[in-house]
């Protein structure tokens, strides 16, 4: 099956109750399969600048890179191509977002987080850098298959605070990694099996701050049949809960396989980088 019918995506982005302005930039493009969500921060407006140069960069040289070439196909390094350009092309953008923010002072120490996501062969490589997450609900088990890079996770995974005493702590927005504000960054990489009924949820933290990952599990279960309400009901009961930030959204639903061809000619491909 090709991938835009194997999968239904839907995005939504929100200001929340209390910013003026959107920070958040969200893109997908369900012909690559490619979602990408990201959460500025920094002065007026240099946050969504922020945010907004990362999405763009991924989107943009992903799209470029695989004209003409499969997310499974071997790169120079004998590296799969798809995750290889998530990856690279996050450090794109931070070398992109860094030399803005050094050059044009109005911009200076801005960045963002990126949570960014390619479904392809049956699989899905998640990049991320900070505290925007991807959820995976599986069957009536919803998870995190991301981890923060914040001062909060890193409390908990030391044993210095509990996972309910995080939910009130006041570090919640200490990121110790984000995109631009080093020349350096250097993201997160996984690959994951998928499978039919899958839900991927990409948030930024105004959604899982605002909203208990059970209330999160319990509405994609009930409204997995229909994406765009269930995004719009995240989001909506993040604002009922004080809305403290702006709230971005993009669900991935699996509907059918996409495993690559494995035909002689494909795997010939494949050996040689096409």
């Amino acid at each position: 099956m090709d991938i835009q019918d194997a999968l239904e995506i839907v995005s939504q982005t929100n200001p929340g109750m209390v910013r003026s302005h959107n920070e958040d930039s969200v893109t997908h493009d369900a012909d690559l399969g490619l979602v990408v969500l990201a959460d500025g921060m920094g002065g007026y407006n240099a946050g969504e600048v922020a945010s907004g140069i990362a999405v763009s960069v991924l989107s943009s040289e992903v799209r470029h890179r695989l004209e003409g070439a499969r997310p499974e196909d071997l790169d120079a390094a004998g590296e799969e191509l798809g995750p290889a350009l998530l990856r690279d092309n996050v450090k794109k953008a931070n070398s992109s977002i860094f030399h803005a923010a050094q050059s044009q002072p109005q911009y200076a120490g801005m960045g963002t987080t990126i949570v960014t996501a390619l479904f392809y062969d049956d699989r899905v490589a998640v990049v991320h850098i900070g505290d925007s997450r991807m959820y995976r609900l599986r069957g009536e088990v919803l998870e995190v298959i991301t981890r923060d890079h914040s001062l909060l996770q890193e409390q908990i995974d030391g044993g210095l605070i509990s996972k309910a005493d995080a939910r009130l702590s006041k570090n919640k927005n200490l990121v110790t990694r984000a995109v631009g504000i080093d020349a350096d960054v250097e993201p997160e990489l996984h690959i994951h099996e998928v499978e039919v009924g899958d839900i991927y949820l990409l948030c930024s933290d105004g959604l899982n701050d605002m909203v208990e990952d059970e209330d999160i599990g319990a509405t994609l279960q009930m409204l997995q049949s229909n994406l765009p309400l269930a995004a719009t009901q995240l989001i909506q009961m993040a604002n009922d809960n004080g809305g403290r930030d702006n709230v971005s959204v993009i669900l991935v639903k699996v509907k059918g396989r996409f495993a690559a061809p494995r035909g002689w000619w494909q795997k010939l491909r494949s050996w040689f980088g096409n």
